[in-house]
Order: structure tokens, then C-alpha cells, then sequence
């Protein structure tokens, strides 16, 4: 799940959020915020029972990003159908 959250001078509040099993281990959320290195956004435990991080960018960007856990594994937001041209999702804040 994706929750956007409008902030002052034209910026956006963008929380990741996953069950926090799902992926099981330690997550991280990468993309083209991050230059794609894992563990700049590692998806924290919540007392909701979920794990998530959360990244400000500007209004009306655009990003790929794909979610990177324990082992390499690599998996998409299911929440997410857009993809950019090399399968990663994509959203326009």
C-alpha cells in the first residue's frame, strides 16, 4: 500500500507500506529517489502490524521503484499495475 500526503512548497509525502511479513526479512524500498541502494529506505515495524518508510519528493514526479529484501530477493507493489520500460513500478506523485 502507497499513501501520498501533500506537504508545503510543492512537496509530496510518500509512504511505502507492506504487511510485515510480506516480504518476510529485513525490506528495503529502492529506486530512482534512492539511486537504487538498498538500505537507504529499510521499511520499518509499526505498531499498525505493517512495516514502512517514507520518502518526500517534489509534486509531479515520477519514479521507479521496486522493494529489495533479505537473500536479493526483488518484488513489486502489488498495488501498483504501472510499470516503466524495465518492468520496475512506477508513480507519479
Amino acid at each position: 500500500m502507497i499513501t501520498l500526503k501533500r506537504l508545503p512548497f510543492g512537496k509530496v509525502r510518500v509512504t511505502f507500506s507492506l504487511e510485515k511479513d510480506q516480504p518476510p526479512g529485513t525490506t528495503s524500498v529502492v529506486g530512482c529517489f534512492n539511486d537504487w541502494r538498498p538500505g537507504s529506505h529499510v521499511l520499518r515495524r509499526r505498531s499498525n502490524g505493517r512495516k514502512s518508510a517514507s520518502v518526500t519528493l517534489p509534486e509531479g514526479s515520477v519514479v521507479s521503484f521496486r522493494y529489495l529484501s533479505e537473500g536479493g530477493r526483488w518484488t513489486d507493489d502489488p498495488a501498483v499495475p504501472d510499470r516503466d520500460h524495465d518492468g520496475n513500478n512506477r508513480l507519479s506523485v
